[in-house]
């Protein structure tokens, strides 16, 4: 795959473009920068090698030479991912150094810094992470090879606007202050992978277990975390905004085990779970109102409220009949769905429990922890 100008490629079958991580972004920044500072000349497409081999060419979007340091700066092209991430301009400065002195990198503007434990950076470390920092180090010698440099620089990564997009992201809870993280393990975004997210999840769990917590709650979205708030007095760094993906928690947490795992969402939401769906996105599974007719038989219902569940146009809708009916689908709900976690789990030492709310945040279904 290769891209012409920083463009991103057609994914083959899908019709979909994939696109470029900040990781990548910085390094074909950096490449360029550096590339300029030992030739006077910046590369206008820079071509760089991804780990997997890809080589994709990104157009400069600002390039300054100022003597002793040059800067090249690129616009981030997500493809067609639902990236916050798309359109910034990521930027790198290159100052050269003593020999000896290595790759140093630097958060600039818009790129946190690393103010707690349990992240693959220590405490104090610009947030580019270990693959980007090994692309950057990689072209770097490859730049001063061929240039006749002695491949010691200082880095600084940049984002315009970083501070505020990183508010939308999950690097003020993982305690990463200032801005945005520098991302990506193959350089290339794969279209509603959202694998920034599921890495975040990730992050958020290893954070949680550096700070000590045993007790994590898996979160659908904002209401249901002020539930989980509200009924264990969890701590913001226990809290795991795991949006529709159950199942990167449920596997991430079965490798790095704690003592309990809480999952608490919208009853529609968990119902998919409880049908044995790891993605809970509407575009990628549905409610199942036959399942939520035989739970509702389960839970006592009679022939003909199963028939009105079955026939409901919404889950909320089945849990409604259900509810007026004296019916529990709720509780039956949040059992299920605390089965086919712990199924997913493989007998990993964790305790886990299932909470179903309304759009109100309400109660409306709880499993006892198993």
């Amino acid at each position: 795959m290769s891209a012409s100008g920083g463009r991103s490629a057609q994914l083959k079958h899908t019709g979909l473009r994939s696109g470029w991580t900040t990781g990548a972004c910085a390094t074909a920044a950096t490449t360029a920068a550096y590339t300029a500072l030992l030739t006077g000349e910046f590369p206008d497409p820079v071509t760089i090698t991804l780990p997997k081999g890809h080589t994709p060419a990104f157009a400069l979007a600002a390039e300054e030479h100022g003597g002793s340091y040059a800067m090249a700066g690129i616009v981030k092209d997500a493809g067609d991912d639902p990236d916050v991430t798309h359109g910034a301009l990521v930027r790198s400065t290159v100052r050269l150094l003593p020999p000896g002195s290595g790759v140093v990198f630097r958060a600039g503007a818009g790129v946190g810094t690393v103010t707690r434990p349990g992240l693959p950076l220590e405490v104090g470390e610009p947030a580019i992470n270990p693959v980007p920092r090994q692309m950057i180090r990689d072209h770097v010698a490859r730049a001063a090879a061929r240039h006749g440099g002695t491949g010691d620089v200082e880095v600084t990564v940049s984002v315009d606007h970083g501070e505020e997009i990183a508010r939308s992201t999950w690097n003020p809870r993982l305690g990463i202050l200032g801005g945005l993280s520098i991302l990506g393990t193959t350089g290339i975004v794969v279209p509603y992978s959202c694998s920034a997210w599921i890495d975040s999840i990730r992050r958020g769990v290893d954070v949680a277990r550096a700070a000590g917590r045993t007790h994590l709650a898996g979160c659908t979205g904002s209401t249901s975390e002020k539930t989980a708030v509200s009924l264990y007095g969890l701590p913001e760094d226990a809290l795991l905004d795991m949006g529709d993906f159950a199942g990167a928690v449920l596997k991430y947490v079965r490798r790095h085990p704690v003592e309990r795992l809480t999952i608490c969402g919208g009853f529609a939401k968990l119902s998919k779970l409880a049908a044995g769906h790891m993605d809970l996105h509407s575009a990628r599974s549905q409610v199942d109102k036959g399942l939520l007719a035989e739970l509702a038989r389960s839970a006592g219902a009679d022939e003909a409220l199963a028939a009105e569940v079955a026939a409901a146009n919404t889950g909320l809708g089945a849990l409604h009949l259900c509810s007026a009916a004296g019916v529990p689908l709720g509780d039956r709900v949040a059992e299920v769905a605390r089965d086919q976690a712990l199924a997913v789990l493989r007998g990993a030492p964790v305790m886990v429990d299932v909470v179903c709310i309304d759009r109100a945040g309400t109660v409306v279904g709880r499993s006892t922890p198993r």
